[in-house]
């Protein structure tokens, strides 16, 4: 069995504790560290390359989404789940930027935080939900993407580095499916999915699925329609 390596980035010892209860019976789960702040985590993650980084986003010194930013941007196939105390449009918008998987609030049951790892351990976007119930974040990241999309007369002869096949797959990320919606629609496996995006990350010199979509939107090679 392929356990999913966790590392757990907050600086309260007593929460610390009771994630790792909450993991360490679990035969799919492995905690295979903690911190108590950003700089620790940076260089903890670094080291031990775990699969997810459970990561509060209050921590002392650096917080918990600029941790999120230089991580996706050293590890792209990194996954970072975003801890907050009170949802909050503005840090949910701005964890969608940094490329966090996950926006959860730290009082999430037990039982939901497992099956939520489990899910991004699949490779699953969870944070689109959020957006999805967040009609001021939509509408944000929306008109982010389609401001940066404005592209010259030029744009359709710029060479796309990204293959029929990858660019589809981006097409996709940018209409908010996760992985596995994307494997079903492409009928593909997800392992060939996340190959693809780390391929698309690696090409356009990018460090989250976000501003590879927003790199493909300014150049033309995918749209966002209007019912998009």
């Amino acid at each position: 069995m392929n356990r999913v390596r966790m590392l757990i980035v907050d600086d309260h010892p007593l929460f610390r504790q009771g994630v790792r209860w909450a993991l360490d019976p679990q035969p799919d789960l492995e905690v295979v560290g903690e911190v108590a702040d950003g700089q620790a985590a940076i260089k903890q993650a670094d080291v031990l390359m775990p699969d997810i980084v459970l990561c509060d986003i209050n921590l002392p010194g650096m917080n918990g989404l600029e941790v999120t930013r230089i991580l996706k941007r050293r590890h792209p196939q990194m996954a970072v789940i975003i801890l907050t105390l009170h949802e909050d449009d503005e840090q949910l918008f701005h964890a969608i930027r940094v490329g966090a998987s996950a926006y959860v609030i730290k009082d999430i049951a037990s039982q939901d935080l497992l099956s939520l790892i489990r899910r991004v351990g699949r490779g699953e976007y969870l944070i689109n939900e959020n957006v999805l119930s967040r009609p001021f974040v939509a509408s944000r990241v929306l008109d982010q993407f389609r401001e940066l999309a404005t592209v010259d007369e030029m744009s359709d002869a710029v060479f796309s580095p990204l293959t029929p096949r990858e660019v589809e797959i981006l097409d996709c990320v940018a209409r908010g499916n996760s992985n596995k919606e994307i494997a079903r629609l492409l009928s593909i496996s997800d392992q060939t999915v996340k190959n693809h995006i780390t391929s698309i990350l690696r090409k356009l010199a990018v460090n989250d699925r976000t501003q590879a979509v927003i790199y493909a939107l300014r150049h033309g090679w995918i749209k966002l329609g209007d019912d998009a």
